[in-house]
């Protein structure tokens, strides 16, 4: 089991370096090759990262939404059978070291002893050092550098930001392909308008258990949902309800198939599998009834 690593808990390790929101695909594949590399040296695997993603310090208006939360983070991580996980704070003060003074500090506080560089990835300050450099500061500090290969999905690089695209455009299908799993939703049961039992689709309201976590595009999608332990079919709206003219905030609501109990204030998780259609107005309740009796149909027949 993976534990978080610190410099009391230091083997020697082989790492890499990431913020690694979503932990998708390509991540993974990054990661097994440090597990093969930390094999053929005898020593431990670890993955380097940050709880906070380093915009959120250097440029908070840039800063994107994330795909995982870091307790989603932690446990997506767990699940690559990596040994530890080093949690480095962002800060500024972090930012200003150069890419020697940041390897040295690997080497002395965390005992790295090998380094697994993404094809493409630049740390330190200002990013300037290539490959190359690295390797040079390898040999002096005692850790040996590898530059791992690319990973990608058919013709395409799979990124953070290529995911992110994907959920904004309500793609959640192919988000998964990337990803390797379907998209997380998690959070609590709160108190809604109590609308949709009146009009046959009693839902759960989520309130999202972290501000920062992305919501996908507006519309109607095809779900699992885990409660209490059970999983069960769902019908999620993300949107502002414009048929009912009652709400103006953004609202997560979830119609779970074959489901009667209480669950206010309950923690739940969602998993988006399909995109059905986008939020729209209708003219009357009795045609939203009839859409979401037919959105209802084509997610049985979905999901079985």
């Amino acid at each position: 089991m993976m534990d978080e690593h610190n410099k009391q808990n230091n083997c020697p390790s082989v790492a890499t370096i990431g913020f690694f929101d979503g932990v998708h695909q390509g991540h993974r594949f990054l990661i097994n090759q440090v597990k093969e590399v930390a094999d053929a040296y005898g020593l431990c695997s670890s993955v380097i990262t940050f709880p906070t993603h380093p915009r959120k310090v250097l440029q908070p208006e840039f800063c994107p939404l994330l795909l995982s939360t870091p307790d989603e983070k932690l446990r997506l991580l767990e699940e690559t059978g990596i040994d530890h996980c080093i949690l480095l704070p962002f800060t500024l003060e972090l930012s200003r070291l150069s890419a020697y003074e940041f390897m040295h500090l690997l080497r002395e506080e965390y005992n790295i002893r090998a380094l697994v560089i993404g094809y493409d990835h630049r740390f330190g300050h200002n990013r300037s050092e290539t490959f190359e450099d690295y390797q040079r500061y390898g040999k002096e500090l005692g850790i040996h550098i590898v530059r791992a290969d690319a990973y990608t999905e058919g013709e395409d690089k799979v990124s953070s930001s290529v995911v992110r695209r994907l959920l904004a455009q309500g793609d959640v299908t192919s988000a998964s392909t990337l990803l390797g799993y379907p998209y997380p939703l998690e959070g609590r049961v709160t108190d809604g308008y109590k609308v949709g039992r009146k009009i046959g689709f009693p839902t759960a309201n989520l309130a999202i258990s972290h501000p920062d976590k992305l919501i996908p595009c507006e519309g109607v999608y095809a779900v699992s949902v885990y409660v209490e332990g059970e999983k069960y079919a769902g019908m999620l709206n993300i949107g502002h309800r414009p048929t009912l003219n009652n709400g103006t905030n953004l609202s997560i609501e979830v119609h779970i198939l074959g489901f009667a109990g209480n669950i206010y204030h309950q923690p739940i998780r969602l998993e988006l599998l399909h995109f059905l259609r986008h939020e729209m107005k209708f003219e009357s309740v009795d045609e939203l009834v009839l859409q979401m009796q037919k959105d209802k149909e084509s997610i049985l027949q979905m999901l079985g």
